[in-house]
This record gives structure tokens, C-alpha cells and sequence, in this order.
């Protein structure tokens, strides 16, 4: 669907939001979501970073439009949602396309339904493919595409509708290291110079380096049921994919709130600012979810235990910066580790060192 025909937004207004949602499953109504609160405003880029099973993608369908929120309510530009929300495009983890049909016919399928002629949808989607870097791959297959060309896709096939806002579920986590990096920075760069046509982005993200060098503000999910812990204040611009003390910092920051699940996250931003001398960056949220039990994380029995002998091998501690690039991890699966073996009695955590306690040795 094209950008609407009233009065445009103005800049800083507020697009899209969720006001108390909730989400409960089965019939012994197991929360998923508890309270959660989000505004999405135009101009601007908020990343949902947090654990697996926490509820991200949850919200994201929720605010989509795509499932109903068990109690709470989602306002498109202060009006309730009903039924799938025409303003947003959402791009999947999972490239998620027909394989019988050619790069420009899979990107012209988000046209089918909006009423244009062959001839527009053909002329929009060829505009949305040379956008996102595609040009002369107009006839391919996807089976003739790598990852990161199928993902491409992908994005041309969200932005053909001219969305309001974007949705993006872990769009880079099925892709190589050095395509993810790629394709990230150029998202960036169309974001930065405002040449997609959209209003404001969402994305879901496990991925500490993504939320940084992408957003304008940071949500940092809890889980057990998924809640928002805290709000982080993303970097300039200019600060988030150069290397520096501020981004070293907002790092580490959300580093040591995501190794501190049962913390309170402001207040552990807080004691951090004020250990290094740096401004907090985190707005205070209400942690109001009382956990009726503690889960062991999902990790394989192997993997726990070759985790467990890794430490040991390298002298009973390790860096996590260090375990990520060293077991080549993605920080999600890794910060399950530790905390499955924090819970056992194995490991500890403190700061961003994992230490094998006598038990684990």
C-alpha cells in the first residue's frame, strides 16, 4: 500500500505504539508479553534486543497486526488497530520466497492486492530491486541467488508498498558474518540519506553490535515472561560503526545487563555510568514481573560440557568478546551457555568474565 494521502506525520510524532500489552498462550494462559509499552515515532530507528524466548517477534506481530494482543491495545497514529495494520512491511528472518516465481515476480507480489496495474507493479518493483542493489537480476531464480542476494529480496519486496513503518525480524541472523556486515551498512546508509520510503524502522535483533551500530533508542527485553527492562538512548550517528570509548561503553553496558537477568537494568546502568564517568543513557522503565521460576536456558548437554572444558583449557576464565570470536558464537546462544552454567553452579559471571567455580573445575 502506498504512503497515505492525508497530512504527512510530523517529525518526532508518533507513528505506531503498544500501550500495556499482554500475550498469553495454552490453556493454563502462560504469559509470553506482560505490560509492555512502545512508541515508534517518525524519523527514528528502535531496536528490540533481548534473550530468545523473551517475546520480540511476538510484539512485532502483535503490532503488525498479525495477532491480537491478550489484553492492551496498539494505535496507529492514536487510532486502535484492527485486523493486519496496511502501513507496515515486515522482512523475515527466513528469506521466504516462491521458488518458482523470478526475483521481480516475488517483489511485485506485495503489489497483488493494492489495486495497481501490471504495468505499475512492474515499474515498482523494478524501482525497489535496483534500491536495494539487485539490478540485472530481474529474471533469476532464487535458487540462482546466495543468502545475502535472497535476502535483498526480501527487502525489495517490503519496501515495493511504500511502507510507513518497517519491520524487521532478525534480518541478518541467517547470513554470513560478512554479508550480514555488508548488507547491515547498507541499510544504514539508505536509512541515513532517508532514500527507502519509509517513516520509521523496527527491528528485532539478538545481535549487541546490530542494535548499536543501527538504532536511535534501544528496548532491552527481559524474559520469563518477555517484558522491557530498559530503554538505552542509541548513539550519534556519526559514533556507531567507528570504534571509540562511547560505543565501548554502550556495549558493555548492555553486555552486563544481558549477564544480569534478575538485576534491575537501570540501576545497573547507572552504577556503570558512574564507575567510568559516563552520562546514563538508559530511561527508567518499570520491571514489575515477578518470576514464578527460574528455567534452565536450552542448551544441548554437549554443549554445555564442552563449554565447560573450554574454560578449563584456558586457565578457568575467559572474556565473552573473547568466547564469541574464539567458539565463533552468536552472542544469544553464548549468554545462554553462561547463564545455564551460572544456574548449575559451574561458572560465575562478573562483569564481562566467565569463571569456572570449583565445582566446574
Amino acid at each position: 500500500m502506498a504512503l497515505p494521502t492525508t497530512d504527512p506525520p510530523t517529525p518526532g510524532s508518533v507513528l505506531l505504539s503498544a500501550r500495556g500489552v499482554r500475550k498469553v498462550y495454552g490453556d493454563d494462559r502462560t504469559p509470553v508479553l506482560v505490560d509492555v509499552s512502545v512508541d515508534l515515532r517518525d524519523g527514528e530507528f528502535v531496536a528490540l534486543l533481548g534473550p530468545s524466548g523473551s517475546g520480540k517477534s511476538t510484539l512485532l506481530r502483535i503490532m503488525a497486526g498479525l495477532m491480537a494482543p491478550s489484553e492492551g491495545q496498539v494505535l496507529v497514529h492514536g487510532s486502535p488497530l484492527r485486523g493486519p495494520n496496511p502501513d507496515v512491511a515486515i522482512v523475515f528472518q527466513s528469506f521466504a520466497l516462491f521458488p518458482w516465481l523470478t526475483v521481480l515476480q516475488n517483489v511485485e507480489l506485495g503489489l497483488l492486492t493494492t489495486g495497481a496495474t501490471e504495468e505499475v507493479r512492474q515499474r515498482r518493483a523494478v524501482k525497489a530491486i535496483d534500491l536495494i542493489g539487485l539490478d540485472g537480476f530481474e529474471e533469476a531464480f532464487p535458487k540462482e541467488l546466495s543468502g545475502g542476494m535472497k535476502q535483498r529480496v526480501g527487502f525489495a519486496r517490503a519496501l515495493v508498498v511504500e511502507p510507513e513503518v518497517l519491520f524487521m525480524d532478525e534480518p541478518f541472523s541467517a547470513l554470513d558474518v560478512l554479508t550480514g556486515e555488508n548488507l547491515r551498512g547498507e541499510l544504514q546508509e539508505l536509512w541515513s540519506e532517508r532514500t527507502i520510503p519509509t517513516r520509521a524502522v523496527l527491528m528485532v535483533t539478538h545481535n549487541i553490535d546490530e542494535a548499536v551500530s543501527l538504532a536511535d533508542r534501544i528496548l532491552v527485553f527481559g524474559a520469563n515472561p518477555g517484558h522491557v527492562r530498559v530503554e538505552l538512548s542509541g548513539l550519534p550517528a556519526m559514533e556507531r560503526r567507528r570504534k571509540g570509548p562511547a560505543r565501548a561503553h554502550l556495549v558493555d553496558t548492555i553486555y552486563h545487563i544481558m549477564t544480569n537477568p534478575d538485576e534491575d537494568a537501570t540501576l545497573l546502568v547507572e552504577q556503570r555510568s558512574a564507575r567510568t564517568g559516563t552520562r546514563s543513557v538508559a530511561t527508567p522503565t518499570r520491571e514489575r514481573v515477578a518470576r514464578r521460576y527460574q528455567t534452565l536456558p536450552d542448551v544441548g548437554i554437549d554443549d554445555l560440557t564442552g563449554f565447560v572444558q573450554y574454560l578449563s583449557g584456558v586457565g578457568g576464565t575467559a572474556n565473552l568478546y573473547e568466547l564469541s570470536r574464539d567458539l565463533q558464537m552468536r552472542a544469544d546462544d553464548l549468554l545462554a551457555l553462561v547463564e545455564a552454567t551460572d544456574l548449575l553452579g559451574l561458572a560465575d559471571m562478573q562483569e564481562r568474565q566467565a569463571f569456572l567455580t570449583p565445582i566446574g573445575q
